[in-house]
């Protein structure tokens, strides 16, 4: 990859361009934390070629949500559970409105 590669991916937010230790000091937590929520399948990281762990921006947002509602007294499965049902959400209502937008540009306007 040259250097004019990577800089196109500055602004990706789906780019695996954090080491764990990077994105634990990132959102302040350990490095076990960022294991746990990969174990409860809330995301998954990808990995180097030498087997590192690698964190896009996109799954250090859905981590800091998972450690703002463990920091809350959530247990960290719940806390995993209710951002996945969040993320789910957010897309269903992001399709929703797509979807009138097109219902609204196919239907022609009523006579008057």
């Amino acid at each position: 990859m040259t250097a004019d590669d990577s800089f196109g991916r500055i602004d990706d937010d789906d780019y695996p361009a954090y080491t764990m230790g990077r994105a634990a000091e990132m959102l302040g937590t350990t490095q076990g934390f960022l294991r746990a929520i990969g174990e409860a399948r809330l995301i998954t990281p990808l990995r180097s070629a030498g087997g590192h762990r690698r964190y896009s921006r996109y799954q250090l947002r859905i981590a800091a949500r998972a450690r703002e509602l463990v920091d809350q007294g959530t247990p960290i499965d719940a806390a995993c559970r209710i951002v996945i049902l969040e993320d789910q959400l957010e897309e269903a209502q992001r399709l929703n409105v797509e979807y009138r937008r097109a219902a609204e540009s196919a239907t022609p306007p009523a006579a008057a």
